[in-house]
């Protein structure tokens, strides 16, 4: 249910640890356990990684990453291999927004549909219209629709319907303007299953998933423990919230994933194969948005040059973060396993350190 402050980075709160941690560094092959002692990695990044962990309230940390020198995996702390699963907020917005581009270039709907076609007489309330309002505003942001999440903080399970009702009791942002709002893709979760007759997470699992061979990706619904292997979760304040009822997010936020299939999902969709070249355009042009979003996925600019593009998730109890270029040959993702890194800064530190060519 996170979202990007700028389209760079956004804001969280923590408190950054001692640089004595990198003696725990570990680094190991995609999809298995760090090996007991560290291996060199040919990019900086894992040097980053311990100072990710918050101190005495995030455990562990963990990153993996691949491009054309290999894999690379680091550690900090224990219970975060990357086949471990977790929860990963908003990072299901870019699978929600794959499977409406797919319908839209199978013609089963358009982007310039507006909500009413499909959901009529269900936006309606404090100034909010559902026929005044696109799929490609939901898509963006730029609906204005009010996030429910404002009012139940992420702690809170809601139907979809109820999630609307929310937000219906608040009037609109200003029509056009970017203003990131959950309540955007619990709508396009319900739009999905009306045009398909599926359920979002059906369409996800049949579409994406299952394609992608991604074996630690799904939509737990009201299930509230994680599937074997998992580690734990905690809250900012040091709670354990490993079991959480992921209808806290819904088609915001509900899936459940690992670092390896993160990495694979965000490589396959840069690298074009799950969008036809039209709709993987749809999907990075940042105009209706002003530059801060594409449609499910986000761009950062680097000090550099380099853009990368991408998502974070942050839900109770977990922080992810994945990154990949165009054609999506070089890809990133780190977690937490609580709500928020230690420091804000450390993630686009983190960003240039992998993607951004080494100077001798």
């Amino acid at each position: 249910m996170a979202r990007p402050a700028t389209p760079l980075f956004r804001t969280l709160l923590g408190i950054p640890v001692c640089l004595s941690l990198l003696g725990l560094l570990s680094v190991a092959l995609l999809g298995m356990a760090p090996t007991a002692s560290p291996l060199p990695s040919a990019r900086p990044t894992g040097a980053l990684v311990p100072l990710l962990v918050t101190r005495g309230k995030a455990p562990a940390a963990a990153l993996l990453a691949h491009d054309e020198s290999g894999t690379r995996y680091a550690q900090e702390g224990q219970g975060l291999a990357a086949d471990q699963h977790f929860r990963a907020g908003s990072m299901t917005k870019t699978f929600i927004a794959t499977v409406v581009l797919q319908l839209a270039a199978e013609r089963r709907l358009s982007l310039s549909d507006t909500v009413e076609r499909h959901l009529p007489g269900l936006v309606r309330g404090a100034g909010n219209d559902g026929r005044a309002l696109t799929l490609r505003s939901l898509l963006t942001h730029t609906s204005g629709l009010y996030d429910f999440t404002s009012r139940t903080r992420g702690a809170v399970p809601v139907t979809p319907i109820q999630a609307l009702r929310i937000s219906l009791t608040h009037p609109p942002a200003a029509p056009g303007d970017y203003s990131y709002s959950n309540t955007n893709y619990v709508l396009l979760g319900l739009i999905v299953e009306r045009v398909t007759g599926r359920s979002y997470a059906a369409e996800a699992e049949r579409r994406v998933i299952a394609p992608l061979g991604l074996t630690g990706t799904s939509f737990p619904g009201s299930r509230t423990s994680l599937p074997l292997p998992h580690g734990r979760a905690y809250a900012t304040d040091g709670t354990d919230v490993t079991e959480l009822d992921p209808r806290v997010a819904g088609a915001a936020g509900e899936l459940v994933t690992t670092l390896a299939d993160l990495d694979r999902f965000y490589a396959a969709l840069l690298g074009g194969r799950l969008l036809p070249p039209r709709w993987q355009r749809e999907m990075l042009d940042t105009r209706v948005a002003h530059g801060s979003y594409g449609m499910g996925v986000f761009p950062s600019k680097l000090p550099c040059g380099t853009v990368v593009w991408g998502h974070n998730g942050r839900i109770s109890g977990s922080y992810v973060r994945s990154a990949a270029t165009v054609g999506g040959r070089h890809v990133l993702t780190f977690r937490v396993n609580t709500t928020a890194i230690a420091d804000p800064s450390l993630e686009p530190r983190l960003l240039a350190a992998e993607f951004c060519p080494r100077t001798s």
